[in-house]
């Protein structure tokens, strides 16, 4: 995702983390100079987060001295690090030095320890220190007054020196530490395992100085390393003004549909299209998007049908997804069916539209955003904060909605809230009518426009979506079972009127 690049307090200079997404949550970046605690229980991945942060600053001409107290040897280490992409083994030692201070703590207490770091920040002359051990520093001690005197210290050398400092410490989840009141900063790494897929985040306990996004943010570890995925409500919790007034209707393209909507959608609004598996909402959005341009690209953001497959559906129709997919007025995104995280979707959806300047959005569809959280009752403010950015960011979107139901007297379209964020919306349905299963659309909502909120026959042709008005007086359409109307005819021979006829 996009990073933020300046401070939200410009009197405080700061370095960046080079962790994706950390810099978002923490207002800009680490202040120079400060001395901040990395906590979390062993694999949570406080090495790996503080080796980004060691070579981010060296990208930008800094030296960083990494100090342990372990007994794991530093070519282990450094072995172990060497499978990520941003380690760089051509910068040790002469941009970052590992310095093992075990026997010193073993041998000469904090007093030595401290000593021996004041030495070797004033020698290489670093402004970046990682210190990989607190807890070992701890076990060392007598007291928490000599574990506290020694932060102290640390800090004394930090203001002195203008050196940065991380400290890294695995102390058990919730363990409130004395040093913690010392520190400018906390940072938590945690993990869950709420059912079978375990689960990364990060939290910023404290951040003097500065503002920051309170609370729990995801993260993985990959090949890359520590990416964290801020929280979308979070993050975006706050709606925006777009900068350009958005007007004017875009087409639907289908031109009966255009018809029944007023023109078009709305500019800068959200659609629902609600309805069972194979109503025809995947086709609806490619009709959509099948009106992409150079002045309104277009995206389809979906977890079902691959590029390659969901180009040849397309192409049945003669829709012409194809060129626009080729000249690159059209852009496919596709999410794996696996383990997702609902915010990692979000941002990364938010940073196509923003990057690229989609102007027309199918997403395919909300189920998967919704099989991304342990936690259901986010999102309603999940899709509140994610669709008040696009509109700010001048996207017309469609969200396609599975219901369950095949048939159903009552069409459930909560969706966790979804259905209040949502101006306009359309319901598809299947129908048995003369003994025959046909397909139904209807115009439940669209903003600030008047409608035709008659009920329409659906068809899948050749050419694709055809919409008309075929259904005439049937009543019962929206229960799955359609009912004639009873018309009493008169007769014009003089004998007694029929009992009716169907319409």
């Amino acid at each position: 995702m996009a990073m933020a690049s300046a401070s939200r307090n410009p009197h405080l200079p700061r370095f960046r983390s080079g962790v994706p997404g950390l810099d978002a949550i923490l207002g800009g970046g680490l202040l120079q100079g400060a001395v901040y605690i990395v906590q979390g229980v062993p694999g949570t991945g406080k090495t790996i987060l503080a080796h980004q942060v060691c070579f981010e600053h060296i990208r930008d001409g800094g030296r960083v001295l990494y100090v342990t107290v372990l007994s794991e040897n530093h070519a282990r280490m450094m072995r172990n690090m060497q499978s990520l992409s941003f380690y760089d083994e051509s910068e040790v030692p002469s941009a970052l030095y590992y310095v093992s201070a075990y026997q010193t703590l073993d041998q000469e207490g904090l007093k030595g320890l401290t000593m021996m770091i004041r030495r070797e920040v004033e020698r290489l002359g670093t402004h970046l220190l990682i210190f990989d051990g607190l807890t070992a520093a701890e076990q060392m001690t007598a007291s928490n007054t000599q574990l506290k005197q020694f932060v102290h210290d640390l800090q004394s050398i930090s203001t002195v020196m203008d050196c940065s400092m991380l400290l890294l410490t695995s102390a058990e989840d919730a363990v409130v530490l004395p040093e913690q009141t010392m520190v400018e900063g906390v940072i938590e790494l945690t993990r869950r395992v709420p059912a079978a897929q375990s689960l990364r985040y990060v939290e910023v306990k404290k951040f003097r100085g500065s503002d920051y996004l309170d609370g729990r943010h995801a993260m993985q570890i990959t090949d890359e390393g520590v990416v964290v995925h801020p929280r979308i409500e979070a993050i975006y919790g706050e709606a925006r003004e777009a900068e350009t007034e958005w007007s004017g209707r875009l087409s639907s393209g289908i031109d009966s549909l255009d018809r029944l909507i007023g023109g078009g959608w709305p500019a800068a609004t959200t659609t629902l299209a609600l309805g069972p598996s194979g109503c025809g909402k995947t086709t609806l959005g490619l009709h959509f998007l099948s009106r992409s341009s150079s002045e309104e690209p277009g995206l389809y953001f979906g977890f079902y049908e691959m590029p390659r497959r969901l180009l040849q559906k397309a192409r049945a129709f003669a829709l012409g997804i194809d060129e626009l997919y080729a000249d690159g007025r059209l852009l496919i995104s596709w999410e794996a069916p696996t383990e997702r995280i609902l915010d990692r979707l979000g941002n990364r959806l938010i940073d196509l539209v923003r990057e690229r300047g989609i102007r027309r959005l199918f997403v395919d569809g909300i189920d998967g955003f919704r099989l991304g959280t342990p936690d259901p009752a986010r999102l309603s403010r999940f899709f509140a904060a994610l669709t008040n950015e696009l509109r700010a960011l001048g996207c017309t979107s469609m969200f396609a909605m599975e219901q369950p139901e095949l048939f159903a007297a009552k069409a459930q379209a909560s969706i966790d809230g979804f259905s209040m964020v949502a101006e306009n919306m359309l319901l598809l349905r299947y129908v048995e009518i003369d003994a025959s299963l046909r397909r139904l659309l209807a115009v439940l909502k669209v903003r600030d426009s008047a409608f035709d909120a008659n009920l329409q026959e659906l068809s899948i042709t050749p050419t694709g979506l055809e919409i008309a008005p075929t259904f005439g007086r049937a009543e019962g359409l929206l229960e799955g079972q359609a009912r004639r109307n009873i018309i009493s005819v008169s007769r014009t021979d003089g004998g007694r009127p029929d009992d009716g006829q169907r319409s």
